[in-house]
Order: structure tokens, then C-alpha cells, then sequence
């Protein structure tokens, strides 16, 4: 049994970037929040490291690239994963985008 209740959080249209989770003590490790990228504005290149990452689109629609790779087109209601060790940007497209994050120490089985 765990030492942990269930939370809700209720995400609302604000700022460009709500906080929803944000591990230990939290969470057994998982964070999470809720970004709105405005239209043709970018969240930064950066890396999963040892976490592996899922973004889910709630709105809008953009760009996602990792590496050197062409970038993909993401939209609203599409889920993306992205593996550990992976850097990684977004893009908001003309529609701006919004999405939520959810981020977790990645477990080899």
C-alpha cells in the first residue's frame, strides 16, 4: 500500500507553463506539467537524460524534432513518447500549441 493519496489537479488556461506534478515527495518520481507554446514560439532543445518522456497535445498544433532529424508535425490529440537520452524541441505552429508533459525515472525490465 502506498503513502501516497490520489491527487487531482485541475489545469486551466493561464500562464504558459503550469507546474502539475513535480516528484519526490510528490510523486514516486514522476513530474508533469502543462505548457502553451504561443505560434511559431519554441520550447528549447533539451534532453530526457535517464527519464523517459510523454507529451500529450491537447491543442493547436506544431512541430516536434529530435537530433538532426526533419522535424514531425504534432496536433491535438496525439500523445508522443520520447525515450531516454533523447534531446528534443517543440514548436508551436500557427494555432500555437498546448500540451502536457509527464516525465519519469526510466526502469530497464
Amino acid at each position: 500500500m502506498s503513502d501516497r493519496s490520489p491527487l487531482r489537479i485541475d489545469l486551466h488556461g493561464g500562464p504558459d507553463y503550469q507546474p502539475l506534478l513535480s516528484g519526490i515527495p510528490e510523486t514516486c518520481g514522476m513530474r508533469a506539467g502543462c505548457v502553451s507554446l504561443a505560434p511559431g514560439a519554441e520550447c528549447g532543445q533539451h534532453s530526457t537524460g535517464e527519464h523517459e518522456e510523454a507529451l500529450v497535445f491537447l491543442e493547436g498544433e506544431g512541430a516536434a524534432q529530435w537530433a538532426e532529424a526533419a522535424a514531425t508535425e504534432v496536433r491535438a490529440g496525439q500523445v508522443l513518447y520520447i525515450p531516454p537520452r533523447t534531446e528534443h524541441r517543440l514548436r508551436g505552429g500557427q494555432l500555437g500549441l498546448r500540451y502536457v508533459y509527464i516525465v519519469a525515472p526510466a526502469r530497464t525490465p
